[in-house]
């Protein structure tokens, strides 16, 4: 089965979509950030706690957690003046990566075994 021009267009306008949760998530920083998230329990953890867990600054920390908030992988609360970050992926943002996957996989199962050209 050949994937038609509609396809691939829609698995770009896919990518489109997951692009910024790739962006947050490709950063090997950020990715530790999110580990320790998820260990941190449902009542957050503030920037300076997660400064303590690693060897980077406060400023660094805001920064990076920023960014994870702007992808909708974490939420964060105010409590009087301090701020508790979790871990907290907005649903449909989850489902359009697995969307995306899952169209990844559709298409190539039907892709011809490139090891055979190999053997020649």
């Amino acid at each position: 089965m050949e994937h038609t021009t509609q396809d691939i267009q829609q698995l770009l306008r896919e990518f489109q979509e997951c692009r910024t949760l790739f962006t947050a998530l490709g950063d090997e920083t950020r990715q530790y950030l999110v580990c320790i998230l998820l260990n941190c329990g449902c009542g957050g953890i503030r920037v300076a706690q997660l400064a303590e867990r690693t060897n980077l600054s406060r400023p660094a920390i805001s920064h990076h957690i920023q960014i994870l908030k702007r992808a909708g992988i974490v939420a964060s609360r105010r409590e009087g003046t301090q701020i508790y970050y979790s871990l907290a992926p907005e649903s449909h943002l989850v489902e359009k990566a697995i969307q995306l996957f899952s169209h990844i996989q559709e298409i190539t199962a039907y892709v011809p075994d490139r090891g055979a050209a190999d053997d020649l």
